[in-house]
């Protein structure tokens, strides 16, 4: 069943909301904070060592850039939506991991340097996994890839 009126309309808006707001969280990573300020962000929540900070310091930025872009001009929108379900999903773990261990850490998305709020943050990744999951669920109910509909074969 084809998603229309207002749910293709809030469809619609959360996906660009979304990939305008992973867009620049990773342009302001890769050209403002600086890639290896981002690789000393990784390695303070203690869960990979060098080189693997800074393997995952240079390529999330470029994901999150590439599935921000995607789902602005509506391209590829399943991959993109599992793209930053994954990426939801494994900061969501360095995050409670870092919780659970007591890190003061800032979250290193924007290159600050005050502590991260654990609250805050988890609400946050809460209101991502919400909006992502309702994206998913009107993305599946389009059927096929990214197309129309299928019909089924005629018996």
């Amino acid at each position: 069943m084809e998603p229309h009126g207002t749910s293709a309309i809030v469809a619609l808006a959360l996906r660009v909301i979304l990939g305008v707001w992973f867009a620049i969280t990773g342009i302001i990573k890769i050209f403002f904070v600086g890639l290896d300020r981002f690789t000393a962000d990784v390695a303070n929540y203690r869960l990979v060592t060098a080189p693997w900070d800074a393997v995952a310091a240079y390529t999330v930025p470029w994901f999150e850039v590439l599935a921000g872009a995607c789902l602005m001009a509506g391209v590829l929108r399943r991959g993109a939506i599992l793209m930053i379900g994954g990426l939801v999903a494994v900061f969501a773990v360095a995050v409670g991991s870092a919780w659970a261990r007591g890190l003061d850490i800032s979250c290193g998305c924007f290159g600050g340097g005050e502590p991260m709020n654990y609250w805050g943050k988890a609400a946050e990744l809460s209101a991502y996994a919400v909006v992502l999951g309702w994206l998913w669920w009107t993305e599946t109910r389009r059927g096929g890839f990214d197309g129309p509909a299928a019909t089924p074969p005629a018996a």
